[in-house]
């Protein structure tokens, strides 16, 4: 399935790599109620579909990955219904996208704040452009920031708390040296091709260990260490019980690419 040129989100599936695109640079990629509808719509389409094996999430060229949410359509939507934005949306903080069972490469080629970060933070890997700046700015524009908790377990307490009570933006490289940011490129080509590279390193292993490690991380997150491990374990059963455990070593002794099934 490949999206219109033209649409707010574009979508394309190349040999297990599905690109996500927002495509609004004329807002700054800002996430308006059409495009949060058709993200958490994809959310759901990547999961259902067994050929994907990896995601990468980014947005059209202008300087700025996400804004966050559309500022002119939230006064728009209070004007005309009285309601906040946030209510007309299925998922207003976006948990969907946390809970996918697909790695998420973000591919973020300019400045990420509110619900850029948002999308950042629920990415498992995430690729930044030098130069660019990153933050929680709700603090600036009366809004709130619930959906930073999770971050508690990616960047240090002091750090994570002054972001969201000053709403400053901080440089990427800063993220990058508290491990929030995997990689800095000097391009928005750049970023692409690495966030692509990874992804094509996932894609290329056995799908079950991926999905393992993934839900592994994430149950530690909810539960705790102890806890978290013995989920861990449980997860991995299903992994050593299936038939890529034997062609793994297999193909590894016969000396050529292994064949996964994902079973």
């Amino acid at each position: 399935m490949t999206t219109p040129t033209d649409a707010p989100v574009q979508y394309a599936l190349t040999s297990g790599i599905a690109t996500i695109r927002i495509n609004r640079p004329d807002q700054r990629n800002a996430l308006s109620i059409a495009v949060c509808e058709r993200l958490l719509d994809l959310w759901d389409e990547v999961d259902r579909d067994e050929a994907v094996r990896a995601v990468v999430l980014t947005s059209a060229d202008c300087g700025t990955f996400s804004a966050g949410m559309d500022l002119k359509e939230a006064a728009r939507v209070r004007a005309e219904s009285g309601k906040d934005m946030l209510e007309l949306l299925r998922d207003p903080f976006h948990q969907r996208m946390r809970r996918v069972a697909k790695p998420i490469i973000a591919a973020m080629t300019g400045h990420f704040t509110a619900g850029g970060m948002v999308l950042a933070a629920n990415s498992d890997i995430r690729v930044g452009l030098q130069g660019t700046r990153g933050g929680i700015s709700e603090a600036k524009v009366g809004r709130g920031s619930p959906w930073g908790v999770p971050m508690l377990w990616m960047l240090p307490q002091p750090f994570l708390l002054e972001m969201m009570m000053t709403g400053d933006m901080h440089p990427i490289e800063r993220f990058h040296q508290l491990g929030f940011v995997n990689y800095v490129e000097a391009t928005p080509a750049a970023v692409r091709e690495r966030a692509q590279a990874v992804a094509r390193t996932i894609a290329d292993n056995a799908p079950l260990t991926v999905w393992a490690a993934k839900k592994s991380v994430g149950a530690a997150m909810d539960l705790g260490c102890d806890r978290g491990f013995e989920a861990a374990c449980k997860f991995h059963e299903r992994v050593y019980a299936s038939a890529d455990a034997i062609e793994g070593p297999r193909a590894f002794a016969e000396k050529r690419p292994p064949r996964w099934i994902g079973a």
